[in-house]
């Protein structure tokens, strides 16, 4: 009970930081919504911004299974991701965020069972910017 509370706790917290980037964007600071990105995923997921853009999707994986999310938090990294995913924009960035939220949403489907109408949007979106 207390580990869930904690998980709810920290995803509650997460979700307070997801909506920040996304004001800070709206707003036009683009730079800070990125610094605010990173900072969050090296303090709350352990990602360092090399792991999220030099890595390659096997290593990504690698990386994944060793840091052992539970699938509320893995989740929450899905949205961080996918908040800086542009489906219309071909460029390195989006390849990287592609791969990794493929890897993401598998990783939720097959080991955690989880699949939601929100997420098999956003894959199949995902899909088609990656075999496009």
């Amino acid at each position: 009970m207390l580990r869930r509370d904690l998980i709810t706790a920290e995803i509650q917290k997460l979700a307070q930081v997801l909506a920040r980037i996304m004001g800070l964007k709206l707003e036009g600071k683009l730079a800070e919504a990125d610094d605010l990105l990173i900072e969050s995923l090296v303090n709350n997921f352990g990602i360092t911004p090399q792991e999220l853009f030099s890595v390659n999707s096997s290593e990504f994986q690698v990386l994944l299974t060793e840091k052992e999310f539970p699938a509320e938090k893995l989740e929450m990294l899905s949205q961080f991701l996918y908040s800086q995913f542009d489906p219309s924009a071909i460029n390195p960035r989006n390849d990287s965020f592609a791969e990794k939220l493929y890897l993401i949403y598998h990783l939720l489907e097959t080991k955690h069972r989880i699949i939601n109408i929100t997420n098999l949007d956003r894959q199949k979106m995902v899909n088609r910017y990656l075999n496009s």
